[in-house]
């Protein structure tokens, strides 16, 4: 994991969610996988957008025409998820049941995160066509 990624996740924690540096605020979370290849626990801190009992996670990887690990790790063990997110009494964590969002509902979700910020927007710049993976995640009852 590198530095970035351990502060943010220290910040994340000590806060009850609440991230200030790169301005997640109360929108990061921190998604719990398994390595696609290793099968090692994996921690990666997110944007991430609460949708009706949900989070939507976005694989811009900050407009790098590249697939974040994350994303490879998901769709590799899509039963071995969990994502800790800020939440009235500090931070929960839940295990996620995972769909990849395609199609329309992939525009639909891509609306979200370009309302929210239009950095998403800028990221496609860079990206070199890339269309960034989106997912829900949704907690296991």
């Amino acid at each position: 994991m590198n530095d970035f990624n351990s502060t943010i996740i220290n910040e994340f924690r000590a806060n009850n969610g609440h991230v200030e540096t790169a301005g997640f605020g109360k929108n990061l979370v921190l998604l719990h996988t398994l390595g696609a290849k290793s099968g090692e626990p994996r921690i990666s801190p997110l944007f991430g957008l609460a949708d009706d009992g949900s989070w939507l996670v976005i694989g811009s990887f900050a407009g790098s025409p590249t697939t974040p690990a994350w994303v490879h790790n998901l769709r590799a063990h899509p039963d071995s998820v969990a994502v800790e997110a800020p939440a009235a009494e500090g931070i929960e964590r839940h295990e996620t049941q995972v769909a990849e969002i395609t199609d329309a509902d992939w525009e639909a979700a891509w609306a979200k995160f370009t309302a929210f910020t239009d950095q998403f927007v800028k990221y496609t710049e860079t990206a070199q066509g890339r269309k960034f993976p989106i997912f829900r995640l949704t907690p296991k009852s």
